[in-house]
């Protein structure tokens, strides 16, 4: 199965996943663990051989690229009686399913820059470099920092070759310091200084037409961020961090269509936003939220003290690693950017505490339809998995679940379903774990490429499915004997 995964993302561009889990550059083991998934909802295992026939029918009618959910076309075709022992019925299926992507032209290669070298860069870079596949999509090209010391080039390579948090990089590095490049896996990235965006003639070094991934937080108004548009080579802006005034502030998956093909400076918001946003859009939808509050629990960040010294925020200055911190978020008023029913509904504040990674939303709603434990939850499972939303939601009902069990998640909030509270029949509580660097890269990304057109198609397209109390509480039974 690993040869026809890989090659189906080297030459056609079709990223296979199983509800949501990609399949791409994973072990044996982990794959395994990918089919059992489906256990802890209820669902039969999926069985590996079903998994490789619909990897070989992929590649026999060789669809353009595309997000491919396995799970989802085991179930639809089995659903419709289709027989596994007859190729051609599962080809012919999967013509119908994948018609979208038939016969699809790749897309001209993208050129990325990546203005800033911090957490959130590098990850991008990891997420960048991984996703290369058959070179038609983002290309990583250059990173532009200030320069720290003389073997700074040294010391840029090593950061991005061992991590801390989410571990060594998979793969080799190699520094050219004549040339003033890092090669990662195959991907060979300039390493530019300089302190003036404006001033950079990236066409210099054979970049042109390219998205400038602004990392550093320095500029985050049109003023500010035009600077990079007067480089030579540059054609767009995307900040990761909340955009001021006017500015587009885009949470994948939720606004993500807002995006035009003409702008030239889009915002990615900021991690709580991602993380909340994709949550309150399908629970508004399904049962309308009347107010709410939200309190999110933040690991420190970079722009935190460790030691008690002089900060220009209030609090902020006292020592990261011994304190819990109380300090503001915009992230519930940013929320209204991307879902503008919501505006003036919501309220919040946030906590630091002294973790590295991983953070916790928790969303106190009031609905407008009265609801349950069991109903909300079975909602919110079905649509971590089958809706449009699956790339950005997940669930989670593991008893022994805590922070760490979140590092390196994809998605941009993973609800925790043993944590549900609904008092009365309208008052929600939600409990939503997200990694603030990972998951959130994850979603930068996505805005990235949906900026150069290069998005793939997710399929196939289900809309979330309501679920009724009866159906929820046989639903939740089965999962918790799942669980035991």
């Amino acid at each position: 199965m690993i040869p026809q995964i890989g090659r189906l993302y080297r030459e056609y561009g079709i990223v296979p996943s199983i509800h949501g889990r990609r399949l791409v550059n994973l072990g044996p083991i982990e794959i395994l663990k990918a089919h059992r998934f489906t256990r802890k909802f209820g669902d039969q295992v999926l069985r590996p051989e079903k998994t490789m026939a619909v990897l070989e029918a992929l590649d026999a009618i060789q669809p353009g690229p595309a997000s491919v959910d396995v799970a989802r076309l085991v179930t639809r075709f089995d659903d419709a009686g289709g027989s596994y022992d007859e190729g051609d019925e599962l080809k012919a299926f999967l013509r119908v399913e994948l018609a979208e992507v038939l016969n699809g032209d790749a897309s001209e290669p993208t050129d990325v820059v990546l203005y800033g070298f911090g957490r959130i860069g590098r990850l991008i870079a990891r997420i960048l470099i991984s996703h290369q596949g058959n070179g038609d999509g983002l290309r990583l090209r250059a990173i532009v920092v200030r320069k720290g010391a003389e073997d700074d080039l040294k010391k840029r390579a090593s950061l991005l070759r061992r991590d801390s948090v989410h571990g060594p990089f998979q793969g080799t590095t190699e520094v050219d310091e004549e040339a003033g490049t890092i090669l990662a896996n195959g991907t060979l990235i300039q390493v530019i200084y300089s302190d003036d965006p404006s001033a950079i003639d990236y066409t210099a070094y054979g970049i042109d037409d390219a998205v400038i991934v602004d990392n550093t937080g320095r500029w985050r108004d049109e003023e500010g961020l035009g600077q990079h548009l007067r480089a030579q080579g540059a054609s767009r802006v995307l900040l990761t961090a909340p955009g001021k005034g006017s500015m587009k502030n885009i949470v994948f998956g939720v606004n993500g269509d807002d995006i035009a093909a003409d702008d030239t400076m889009i915002s990615a918001a900021s991690c709580t936003t991602n993380a909340i946003t994709p949550v309150l859009a399908a629970i508004d939808e399904a049962y309308g939220v009347v107010r709410g509050h939200v309190e999110t629990v933040h690991s420190f960040t970079n722009d935190q003290n460790l030691i008690d010294n002089f900060h220009k925020g209030e609090r902020r200055g006292r020592a990261a690693t011994l304190n819990m911190v109380i300090t503001e978020t915009g992230a519930a008023k940013a929320v209204a950017k991307a879902l503008p029913q919501l505006k003036g509904k919501l309220s919040g504040s946030a906590i630091r505490v002294p973790t590295p990674d991983v953070s916790l939303a928790i969303l106190n709603l009031q609905l407008r339809t009265a609801t349950t434990r069991d109903e909300i939850n079975a909602f919110l499972r079905q649509t971590s998995m089958t809706s449009p939303l699956r790339q950005q939601i997940d669930f989670s009902e593991s008893p022994d679940a805590v922070s760490t069990d979140f590092v390196g998640s994809n998605r941009a909030g993973i609800v925790d379903g043993l944590a549900t509270q609904v008092n009365g029949d309208d008052n929600v509580v939600l409990y939503v774990w997200y990694d603030n660097e990972y998951g959130y890269s994850c979603q930068v990304v996505r805005v990235l490429e949906r900026m150069a057109g290069v998005h793939p198609t997710i399929l196939p397209v289900r809309e979330p499915v309501a679920v009724d109390a009866a159906v929820a509480e046989e639903i939740s039974a089965e999962a918790e004997a799942a669980l035991a």
